[in-house]
């Protein structure tokens, strides 16, 4: 099984990258949040990989970090899931947040992904929480707060109520910072996005 890749990047596309080892080429599916420090043409890159072998094919999936790998191996255990979703569910934002978002029960945060739906939101959050809460407690790490958890959710809900889908709103939010409250998070993402201030308040509707 291939580990993990280190060499030139060939290629970068929205999702995957070609990195050049040892005279071979590999292409790696990767996330959105592992493609951000993905370099450019030319340059090096180390990427940690999991192999996917079915009957009839070989896919490489490339992360930037062993938490996203391992966050992925669990995500595709769970029924329903396989790897394109999860890859998909991995660029719904940063590690920390999507761990938050388990240990929180914020199924709906889920929900935004293409191809999860409400029960297999809440399949991820069952059969998930203990798993990812024990992950991270035994890799020295942090998990977001439940006040940064809920302000996001606060947020991604006001951003729905203003016209823009589940995935757009989670999208807008990557990013920023966790500590804000719901209100300024609406507000800084609307800014970035080029819109308006906000005419509707988080989790009016």
């Amino acid at each position: 099984m291939i580990a993990a890749v280190r060499g030139e990047v060939l290629v970068r596309r929205s999702d995957h990258v070609v990195v050049e080892a040892a005279g071979v080429g590999y292409r790696l599916n990767v996330s959105t949040e592992t493609l951000r420090s993905v370099p450019a043409a030319g340059q090096e890159v180390f990427l940690h990989t999991e192999t996917i072998s079915r009957d009839d094919s070989l896919v490489l999936y490339g992360f930037s970090a062993e938490e996203e790998r391992d966050l992925f191996q669990q995500l595709i255990g769970v029924s329903g899931i396989g790897p394109k979703v999860a890859i998909a569910a991995l660029s719904g934002g940063p590690y920390r947040e999507l761990t938050a978002a388990i240990v929180g029960g914020d199924a709906k945060r889920f929900q935004a992904v293409p191809g999860i739906g409400k029960r297999t939101a809440e399949r991820i959050i069952l059969e998930l929480r203990d798993r990812v809460t024990t992950t991270v407690q035994e890799s020295g790490g942090e998990i977001a707060t439940p006040a940064e958890s809920s302000a996001r959710s606060l947020a991604r809900d006001g951003l729905i109520n203003l016209g823009y889908t589940p995935l757009e709103a989670e999208q807008m939010l990557d990013g920023l910072d966790p500590g804000d409250d719901a209100q300024a998070l609406v507000a800084e993402a609307l800014r970035r996005a080029g819109s308006p201030n906000p005419t509707v308040s988080p989790g009016d509707g």
